[in-house]
Parts: C-alpha cells; sequence; structure tokens
C-alpha cells in the first residue's frame, strides 16, 4: 500500500531523508502476497532504496518471489534540465549492471524497458533524434550544450561512453519549431 501523501522520496536532500520517506510511504499486506509471485511495476530506479525497501517490505509480508519490472531504460546520466539529480555517482546504475542491481535490491528478477520501447510508447512523431524527447538521462546524449556542468560531466564519462558519445560539446543543438537543429561549434580566436 502506497501512503498518497508521501511524495516522489527521490528528490529528498539525503539519504537519510529518502530512507525516512520510503518506511513511511509503502507498506505490504501479508494475507495479499504470502506465498505469491508478485511483479512490482514502476516507472524508474533512481538510487535504489525504494526498490530495495519494496521488495524488502514484500518478503517481510511472505511473498515467494518478487519480480521488478521498469518502465523506462537504466537512468545511468545526470539530469541537468530540473531533476535534482546533477551527478553520475547518485545513480545505481551509472555503477552497477542490471544483475548488480537485481543483487542489491535483492529482487528474484529485474528488467528495464529499451530506449526503443519507451520511444515507441510514448508515439511522438517529432522529426528529432528519439521522437523529440530528452533521453539524456538514459544514454548521455544532452541536446543541448551543458555548459557549466560540462566539465564535472566529462570527468565522470567511462572510456566506453568517451567512444559512444565522440559528438559531445561539439555542436550546438536546439529545437526549430518540431525540427531537432545541431551547428557546430565555432572555434574563438
Amino acid at each position: 500500500i502506497k501512503n498518497q501523501y508521501v511524495a516522489r522520496t527521490f528528490i529528498q536532500p539525503t539519504q537519510e531523508l529518502r530512507e525516512q520517506g520510503v518506511r513511511m510511504k509503502l507498506s505490504a499486506v501479508r494475507g495479499v502476497v504470502k506465498g505469491k509471485r508478485v511483479i512490482v511495476i514502476d516507472d524508474s530506479i533512481v538510487r535504489g532504496t525504494t526498490s530495495k525497501r519494496i521488495v524488502q517490505l514484500l518478503r517481510e509480508a511472505g511473498a515467494a518471489e518478487v519480480h521488478m519490472r521498469i518502465s523506462s531504460p537504466p537512468l545511468k546520466y545526470p539530469c541537468f534540465y530540473g531533476i535534482d539529480i546533477s551527478t553520475t555517482k547518485e545513480l545505481i546504475a551509472a555503477k552497477k549492471s542490471v544483475e548488480e542491481i537485481r543483487e542489491y535490491i535483492g529482487a528474484d528478477s529485474l528488467s528495464f524497458l529499451s530506449l526503443d520501447g519507451l520511444v515507441e510508447s510514448i508515439g511522438l512523431g517529432a522529426k528529432a533524434p528519439y521522437g523529440g524527447l530528452c533521453v539524456a538521462y538514459f544514454n548521455g546524449d544532452y541536446p543541448t550544450a551543458l555548459d557549466d556542468y560540462e566539465s564535472d560531466f566529462l570527468k565522470s564519462l567511462t572510456p566506453e561512453d568517451r567512444v559512444r558519445l565522440p559528438k559531445f560539446a561539439l555542436y550546438k543543438s536546439k529545437y526549430e519549431g518540431n525540427e531537432y537543429v545541431t551547428t557546430p561549434f565555432q572555434e574563438e580566436h
């Protein structure tokens, strides 16, 4: 059961407050889950705090199995556009594989929606990368220059990311109507 009076816990400023919020937010009904195979569907896993607590609550209530299905790809990169996650180190998927996350939260299985699946399910038709969606949180492909954040972000990239994101910070990007336009940065002399 979810307490409707507790807001999103991942945006709390400290881990202690996030854990306290999760304890207040969720509870399991033993008579409903005891001996059952339970599938939990959630929108995302940011740090893993909530997912770990959900699995723990269900197991304590007697669930025979707990499976997690996440309706987004793994969140691997910071959001610099408004969500209060500005460093890679805060994101569990930035440092752990899906199997390692599954082990950490204690689920019997864990699956995420693919990036293509997310874009397809939303169904936007904009003639822009990813249908006009910002998917930087999932793949590190930011639609605009990061300006003040760029230095820290580049330091956080793995060698694989550096190869995969060669265009990063090489283009100015913007939307003009429904069109996504990129132009090379000009070196200043």
